[in-house]
């Protein structure tokens, strides 16, 4: 028979309290937008009272930053670890193109017209789309930097070359929310052909590039 002795809760760390609100927090930017990361919504999700997200947020501005950081992290993360021990650099080039096309990019595509927009009138926010920007920038300068030294690559300014492919992608993902049934191949491809000119490679290296091998199970 069930145990009618009550179950004890276990009280969460502050570190690991804090953390379960952000990626909530989170989940919630990627699925529904900025505008719906609030306390009050962050604490419906997780069945706790306002108070408590206040505790570690006092303001909602710094919320949604966070909500925002945590998800373009984690975007960046997946698309472009910072640690790349099972391919060359320009598998990890193809890679980083195969996952950032199609619609099961378009979420966060979605959020960075979002965060872009209202950073506008959001102060904290903004600093946070700036940090993100950079965080992107640099992770794939370094990528090219890593191809320029093995010969994979040849540019004199590796980050010129990736700001030019960010800038294609950004420009691309800014149509998440239109129909792109009737678009051109060559468009679609566009982020591919620019970073193939701009680091010295032949039409179709990167689409036809094995991508690396993942790493085994733990």
């Amino acid at each position: 028979m069930p145990s009618s002795v009550p179950q004890k809760r276990v009280r969460k760390s502050p570190e690991a309290r804090r953390a379960e609100i952000v990626e909530t927090a989170a989940r919630v930017a990627l699925t529904e937008g900025l505008e719906c990361v609030t306390l009050r919504r962050t604490a419906e999700e997780l069945s706790v009272r306002p108070g408590l997200i206040s505790h570690y947020f006092p303001s909602a501005e710094e919320l949604v930053g966070e909500a925002f950081s945590v998800a373009a992290t984690g975007e960046l993360n997946a698309l472009l670890p910072a640690e790349r021990p099972h391919g060359t650099p320009a598998q990890y080039l193809a890679r980083y193109f195969a996952l950032s096309g199609g619609e099961a990019y378009d979420d966060i595509s979605r959020l960075w017209i979002n965060a872009r927009h209202l950073s506008r009138y959001r102060p904290v926010l903004r600093t946070r789309v700036t940090e993100q920007e950079l965080a992107s920038d640099d992770r794939l300068e370094q990528l090219i930097r890593e191809g320029v030294a093995l010969g994979e690559f040849r540019t004199d300014d590796p980050r010129t070359a990736a700001i030019k492919i960010l800038v294609v992608l950004d420009g691309l993902g800014a149509h998440a929310n239109t129909d792109r049934t009737d678009r051109p191949d060559a468009v679609t491809r566009l982020p591919v052909t620019t970073a193939e000119q701009a680091l010295g490679l032949p039409y179709g290296t990167l689409t036809n590039l094995a991508l690396p091998d993942e790493p085994p199970a733990a």
